[in-house]
């Protein structure tokens, strides 16, 4: 697949021993990945942790770095797994990570939005959220990388380290949960 030249002169100044050029790609990519561990956390304390794990990861890891590979492929296999790995601590380690309010919901963009239009968004935006974090983890990162990140099949094969099949599977169980979830949700209102 291989890397863009940016990242690819970038990491070349690192190993020849610019080490303050990895922060060039931290600060390239650090909002993509907050936004990728905040959707699969639902947390932003814990999602400013495992970004943070991610980088730590990354740059302790550069030298084994393929570069055959690309960077940003790579760097998100880490922070899915680094997430993955938050999902997996003790339920009392969250309870005290989880002292902000909800989760955020993106609103539709509108010169005047009515009270009424906001409130019905955020509810919809609400249950699309929850639903997603219904989903079991394997699910629930497919359709997180795909629909919120706006990952390629190719791109999500990778950094999953699974066939393009899979992926295409994992999607399409998870798009087939979340109706189940938000037609249920729907029902209750």
């Amino acid at each position: 697949m291989g890397d863009n030249p940016q990242d690819v002169s970038i990491l070349d100044r690192f190993k020849n021993g610019e080490k303050a050029a990895f922060e060039e790609l931290v600060l390239k990519y650090q909002n993509r990945i907050y936004n990728l561990c905040r959707h699969m956390l639902g947390n932003a304390h814990e999602a400013e942790d495992a970004a943070q794990d991610t980088f730590i990861k990354a740059y302790q890891n550069l030298n084994n770095f393929r570069p055959e590979a690309s960077f940003y492929t790579w760097l998100y296999r880490i922070a899915v797994n680094t997430c993955l790995d938050y999902k997996k601590k003790p339920f009392w380690e969250s309870l005290f990570a989880k002292s902000e309010g909800g989760p955020s919901v993106y609103e539709p963009a509108s010169d005047w939005p009515s009270p009424e239009t906001l409130y019905q968004s955020k509810q919809i935006g609400l249950a699309v959220h929850n639903s997603i974090r219904k989903l079991p983890p394997r699910l629930r990162t497919a359709i997180i990388l795909n629909e919120i990140e706006g990952l390629s099949y190719a791109e999500i094969a990778d950094i999953l380290e699974i066939s393009i099949g899979t992926v295409k599977s994992r999607i399409s169980r998870a798009k087939e949960e979340l109706k189940k979830l938000l037609k249920e949700f729907m029902e209750q209102r």
